[in-house]
Protein backbone atom coordinates (compact mmCIF):
# COMPACT_ATOMS: atom_id res chain seq x y z
CA UNK A 1 0.00 0.00 0.00
CA UNK A 2 3.04 2.41 0.67
CA UNK A 3 4.29 1.58 -2.59
CA UNK A 4 1.15 2.60 -4.71
CA UNK A 5 0.70 5.93 -2.42
CA UNK A 6 4.55 6.57 -2.82
CA UNK A 7 3.53 6.00 -6.79
CA UNK A 8 0.49 8.44 -7.39
CA UNK A 9 2.46 10.88 -5.30
CA UNK A 10 5.57 10.83 -7.66
CA UNK A 11 3.26 11.35 -11.01
CA UNK A 12 1.43 14.03 -8.84
CA UNK A 13 4.75 16.06 -8.23
CA UNK A 14 5.71 15.40 -11.77
CA UNK A 15 2.54 16.69 -13.13
CA UNK A 16 3.18 20.07 -11.08
CA UNK A 17 5.55 21.91 -12.75
CA UNK A 18 4.20 25.18 -11.80
CA UNK A 19 3.56 26.87 -15.27
CA UNK A 20 0.00 25.93 -15.54
CA UNK A 21 -2.29 28.86 -15.54
CA UNK A 22 -5.58 27.39 -16.95
CA UNK A 23 -6.47 24.48 -18.49
CA UNK A 24 -9.97 23.22 -19.53
CA UNK A 25 -11.77 20.54 -21.80
CA UNK A 26 -15.24 20.43 -23.17
CA UNK A 27 -16.84 17.25 -25.06
CA UNK A 28 -17.75 17.75 -28.55
CA UNK A 29 -20.97 15.61 -30.09
CA UNK A 30 -18.30 12.70 -31.63
CA UNK A 31 -20.97 11.35 -34.10
CA UNK A 32 -20.97 15.19 -35.78
CA UNK A 33 -19.38 18.76 -34.38
CA UNK A 34 -21.76 21.14 -36.45
CA UNK A 35 -19.53 24.50 -37.27
CA UNK A 36 -22.12 26.01 -35.64
CA UNK A 37 -22.09 24.79 -32.36
CA UNK A 38 -18.88 26.40 -30.26
CA UNK A 39 -16.69 25.23 -27.47
CA UNK A 40 -16.35 28.29 -25.18
CA UNK A 41 -14.11 29.32 -22.62
CA UNK A 42 -13.77 31.63 -20.55
CA UNK A 43 -10.65 33.26 -18.28
CA UNK A 44 -10.69 35.58 -15.90
CA UNK A 45 -6.74 37.12 -16.07
CA UNK A 46 -5.21 39.24 -13.07
CA UNK A 47 -1.54 38.78 -14.92
CA UNK A 48 -0.92 41.47 -17.25
CA UNK A 49 3.23 41.64 -16.20
CA UNK A 50 4.12 37.46 -17.20
CA UNK A 51 4.29 36.24 -20.45
CA UNK A 52 2.20 32.85 -21.52
CA UNK A 53 1.91 30.27 -24.03
CA UNK A 54 -1.51 29.22 -25.26
CA UNK A 55 -2.01 25.68 -26.19
CA UNK A 56 -5.12 23.66 -27.92
CA UNK A 57 -5.54 20.45 -26.80
CA UNK A 58 -7.53 17.68 -29.32
CA UNK A 59 -8.56 14.40 -28.19
CA UNK A 60 -10.28 12.25 -31.49
CA UNK A 61 -10.94 8.84 -31.42
CA UNK A 62 -9.04 6.74 -34.00
CA UNK A 63 -12.20 6.59 -36.23
CA UNK A 64 -11.44 10.55 -36.91
CA UNK A 65 -11.28 10.05 -40.42
CA UNK A 66 -8.81 13.02 -41.64
CA UNK A 67 -5.17 13.68 -41.16
CA UNK A 68 -6.12 16.68 -39.89
CA UNK A 69 -8.26 19.32 -38.39
CA UNK A 70 -9.13 22.95 -38.95
CA UNK A 71 -10.18 25.15 -36.02
CA UNK A 72 -11.36 28.72 -35.99
CA UNK A 73 -10.60 30.13 -32.41
CA UNK A 74 -12.16 33.59 -31.79
CA UNK A 75 -11.12 35.95 -28.65
CA UNK A 76 -13.33 38.58 -27.47
CA UNK A 77 -11.18 40.73 -25.09
CA UNK A 78 -12.61 42.01 -21.50
CA UNK A 79 -12.65 45.64 -23.81
CA UNK A 80 -15.28 44.07 -26.38
CA UNK A 81 -12.46 44.03 -28.96
CA UNK A 82 -11.99 41.03 -31.24
CA UNK A 83 -9.62 38.70 -32.67
CA UNK A 84 -9.92 35.52 -35.04
CA UNK A 85 -7.79 33.13 -35.77
CA UNK A 86 -8.33 30.39 -38.32
CA UNK A 87 -5.65 27.35 -37.24
CA UNK A 88 -4.62 24.10 -39.38
CA UNK A 89 -3.44 21.04 -36.80
CA UNK A 90 -1.93 17.89 -38.22
CA UNK A 91 -3.49 14.69 -36.15
CA UNK A 92 -1.29 11.98 -38.69
CA UNK A 93 1.39 12.00 -41.24
CA UNK A 94 0.65 10.88 -44.90
CA UNK A 95 1.26 6.91 -43.54
CA UNK A 96 -2.20 7.36 -41.08
CA UNK A 97 0.34 7.04 -37.82
CA UNK A 98 -1.28 9.48 -35.46
CA UNK A 99 0.96 12.01 -33.67
CA UNK A 100 -0.28 12.06 -30.13
CA UNK A 101 -0.71 10.01 -27.32
CA UNK A 102 -3.09 7.07 -27.91
CA UNK A 103 -5.02 5.57 -25.27
CA UNK A 104 -7.30 3.05 -26.17
CA UNK A 105 -9.62 4.27 -29.11
CA UNK A 106 -8.36 8.30 -28.49
CA UNK A 107 -5.57 10.19 -29.40
CA UNK A 108 -4.63 12.87 -27.28
CA UNK A 109 -2.55 16.03 -28.86
CA UNK A 110 -1.43 19.38 -27.69
CA UNK A 111 -0.29 22.26 -29.99
CA UNK A 112 0.93 25.11 -29.80
CA UNK A 113 -1.79 28.50 -30.56
CA UNK A 114 0.89 31.44 -29.54
CA UNK A 115 3.95 31.68 -27.73
CA UNK A 116 5.12 34.00 -25.45
CA UNK A 117 2.17 36.61 -25.50
CA UNK A 118 1.25 38.43 -22.75
CA UNK A 119 -2.39 39.68 -21.93
CA UNK A 120 -2.98 43.64 -22.84
CA UNK A 121 -5.33 43.89 -19.67
CA UNK A 122 -7.02 42.02 -16.63
CA UNK A 123 -10.64 40.99 -16.94
CA UNK A 124 -12.61 38.14 -18.62
CA UNK A 125 -11.64 36.88 -21.89
CA UNK A 126 -13.61 34.87 -23.89
CA UNK A 127 -12.49 32.06 -25.94
CA UNK A 128 -14.69 30.39 -28.66
CA UNK A 129 -13.49 27.30 -30.79
CA UNK A 130 -15.48 25.96 -33.66
CA UNK A 131 -14.84 23.53 -36.10
CA UNK A 132 -13.38 25.35 -39.64
CA UNK A 133 -13.68 21.57 -41.15
CA UNK A 134 -15.55 22.44 -45.31
CA UNK A 135 -17.70 19.43 -44.24
CA UNK A 136 -21.16 20.08 -42.17
CA UNK A 137 -20.39 18.17 -39.27
CA UNK A 138 -17.09 16.60 -38.36
CA UNK A 139 -17.27 12.84 -36.80
CA UNK A 140 -14.58 11.26 -34.42
CA UNK A 141 -14.02 14.57 -32.34
CA UNK A 142 -13.98 13.90 -29.01
CA UNK A 143 -12.34 17.18 -26.89
CA UNK A 144 -11.00 20.36 -27.71
CA UNK A 145 -9.10 22.12 -24.74
CA UNK A 146 -7.57 25.25 -23.75
CA UNK A 147 -4.33 25.20 -21.78
CA UNK A 148 -2.79 28.71 -21.00
CA UNK A 149 0.89 28.40 -19.53
CA UNK A 150 3.24 30.48 -18.38
CA UNK A 151 6.51 30.98 -20.51
CA UNK A 152 8.96 30.67 -18.17
CA UNK A 153 7.71 27.81 -14.98
CA UNK A 154 7.06 29.51 -11.72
Amino acid sequence: MKKIALIVMTVLLASCDGSMYYSEQAAVDESGWNPADSVVFDVDVDDTVNLFNFLIEVRNSVTYPYSNTFLMIGTTFPDGSIAQDTMEYPLADASGQWYGRRSGRYIDTRYFLRRGVRFPFPGRYHFAITNGMRDSAIAGLHDIGLRIEYSQPK
